[in-house]
Formats: C-alpha cells, sequence, structure tokens
C-alpha cells in the first residue's frame, strides 16, 4: 500500500487486461494546491501547443502560456494506451494511503477514471473547482455516486463561502456552470486525444467523463429528490 506522505498524495493505478502487457501509472499530487507534481519534458507534441484545437473557454490569451497544462499531463498516458482497443477487459486496481480498489473492467472505464484525475489536477483553472473529488478520489464512480459526491463537495464549499463572510449559492447554480464548463473544455480535449491515438480507448475514456459532465446538469434536480429518502431522519 502507498504511503501518504506531509507534502505529497499518491495514487497508483494498474493496469492488467486479459491480453497485453500490465501497465502501472502513478500520479503524485502536492498536498497543499492538488496540481499534479510532473517533470517538464525537453520536447512535446504538436497536439499539446495551447493553440492546437484551443478550448473556446480556455482563460489563457495568446502567448500567455505554450503548451495546454492538461495536454502536456497527458503526453506519456495517451502514448501508453495510444494502441489499447476500449472494450478490451481485465483488472483495473487503484492503490491508495488508505484503501485497494479492483474491478474487473474495460479499458476505457479504467482509463476514464485515471484521465480524470489528470485533468482536474492539470492547473487548468476551468478544472480547479473540483480538486476537493480527486482528494477524496472515488475510482469508477458511476453517475449517482458522482452527483452524490459533487453536490456534497459543492455545498461544503459553500458552507466556507459563507464562513468567510461572502454570500453562498444553495442553489447550487454554480454547480451547474461548473459542469457546463467542463463539457465544453471536453469537446475540444478530445480533439487533442484523437491526434494522439490510434485506437479507440482512450477517446472512449474522454466520452465516459464528458457523457458524465453533460448529464448532470440536466439530472441533478432528478437525482437528488430521489435520494431525499437517504435523509429522512432530518426532516422529521
Amino acid at each position: 500500500m502507498l504511503l501518504y506522505t506531509k507534502f505529497m498524495i499518491t495514487y497508483k493505478y494498474i493496469f492488467e487486461p486479459e491480453a497485453g502487457e500490465k501497465k502501472e501509472f502513478v500520479v503524485e499530487l502536492d498536498e497543499k494546491t492538488l496540481n499534479r507534481i510532473e517533470k517538464p519534458k525537453k520536447s512535446y507534441p504538436f497536439w499539446a501547443q495551447l493553440e492546437y484545437k484551443k478550448c473556446g473557454n480556455c482563460p489563457f490569451a495568446a502567448g500567455e502560456k505554450k503548451f495546454c497544462p492538461i495536454a502536456t499531463g497527458l503526453v506519456d498516458l495517451l502514448e501508453t494506451f495510444k494502441d489499447t482497443i476500449s472494450h478490451h477487459e481485465g483488472l483495473v486496481t487503484v492503490v491508495t494511503a488508505e484503501r485497494t480498489i479492483s474491478k474487473q473492467a474495460s479499458m476505457q472505464e479504467g482509463l476514464s477514471s485515471l484521465i480524470g484525475i489528470y485533468m482536474v489536477t492539470s492547473a487548468c483553472p476551468v478544472m480547479e473547482k473540483l480538486k476537493p473529488m480527486v482528494r477524496y478520489h472515488l475510482p469508477f464512480a458511476n453517475v449517482n455516486e458522482t452527483i452524490y459526491r459533487a453536490t456534497s463537495m459543492y455545498l461544503l464549499g459553500q458552507y466556507f463561502v459563507a464562513k468567510h463572510n461572502k454570500t453562498p449559492d444553495w442553489k447550487m447554480d454554480g454547480l451547474i456552470e461548473i459542469y457546463n464548463e467542463v463539457a465544453k473544455l471536453n469537446g475540444e480535449i478530445a480533439q487533442r486525444i484523437r491526434s494522439a491515438s490510434n485506437e479507440d480507448a482512450n477517446i472512449n475514456a474522454l466520452v465516459i467523463l464528458d457523457i458524465f459532465a453533460k448529464m448532470l446538469p440536466f439530472s441533478i434536480e432528478d437525482t437528488l429528490s430521489r435520494m431525499e429518502y437517504l435523509f429522512a431522519s432530518y426532516l422529521r
């Protein structure tokens, strides 16, 4: 089991496909910023340049950065899985300081969980408000689990907003806005991933994330109404 250090949080993903080589990725995060710790490369592929398929909601002005922070972080991951077919099955294991979780899953499902970490911890300003969920990462989360975690995260954030004498958003309009912006970003990142891949595991992993991002704004109210019974003891 991995150790949690004072200054670093670590997640280890192990892919053991039924056909193919075992692959391991260790994600190291700065404890304070939750940015991924990585060594800069001497060079990056063309699709990592900021202006290549630049997101319409990218907060960086032309010339402010040479490379997209999400793209540079994905280089090694996409290269490793560029020839992987999405529906191929295997054992995916996630090791954290607290526990080990294993699941027999498609490669795209395991990759989706890992790519989500890479994107949120890339120092992209569009993604940064999802960082609290990465700190308490839940691999292989389904839609209901994601909505539960996202709303819990957002409302806890609003508690801290109120604590700092600012106006909280208890209606969660801001959460819907966050996911709408993430969905816009996903479309352009998908173009970069297609440029870096021969097979479909990489792109379909992002498609899974994109489905969640697009579903949440439209399904949050209905899903939460179906969860209300869980809190009956609070309503007495």
